[in-house]
């Protein structure tokens, strides 16, 4: 299982995607917590109900004091990065990139908190935490994740600004979900 922390420069202005049915609080028991009703939005409500339990938006994660912490943590080894705009596999552009086994006392318990969440108990995780900062002009592509590589779970934390993540049927590219991460949400895909 991979931990992935997203750090966005900026939202993306434009709609991406009009959706017809979106997960809404009030018609859930999962546990999900949703600041409004249209953080997980697909193109059919069956869709959008077949994969909640693999899909999971939880906003207000971490505090903004967390936040603040995890930046001041990793902004020393991205600043001396420069944002690249060629990946080995064409997936991202505008991105600089780091991985961090160790953390500060205050970013450790956020760790934790996270993995208790959305790891089972006892689960191996696959290395070290991958950040992943993205530039004002940047974005990631579509692709797909190898379970080789990233493990059965993705969790990642949403930092320094709102953004969306659109997943995409590979096979039926009308079956679609975007998942609207506020700032200092947590996304899990399982």
């Amino acid at each position: 299982m991979r931990l992935l922390i997203t750090v966005a420069r900026r939202i993306h202005k434009r709609p991406l995607y009009t959706p017809t049915s979106c997960l809404s609080s009030a018609a859930s028991n999962s546990g999900l917590q949703f600041r409004d009703d249209q953080l997980v939005c697909g193109s059919t409500g069956e869709l959008v109900q077949r994969l909640r339990v693999q899909v999971e938006v939880r906003t207000e994660f971490i505090s903004e004091e967390e936040e603040s912490a995890l930046m001041k943590e990793l902004e020393p080894g991205l600043r001396k990065k420069r944002y690249d705009f060629d990946h080995w596999d064409d997936a991202i552009h505008g991105y600089r990139e780091t991985e961090r086994a160790q953390w500060g006392e205050v970013c450790e318990g956020v760790m934790d908190r996270l993995r208790a969440v959305a790891f089972s108990e006892g689960s191996p995780l696959l290395g070290p935490v991958h950040v992943l900062d993205l530039d004002k002009a940047g974005y990631i592509k579509p692709h797909i994740d190898s379970v080789k590589f990233c493990g059965s779970t993705i969790a990642g934390l949403s930092l320094l600004s709102d953004s969306v993540m659109r997943l995409v049927r590979e096979d039926v590219s009308a079956d679609c979900l975007n998942l609207f991460l506020p700032c200092r949400s947590l996304y899990i895909l399982r």
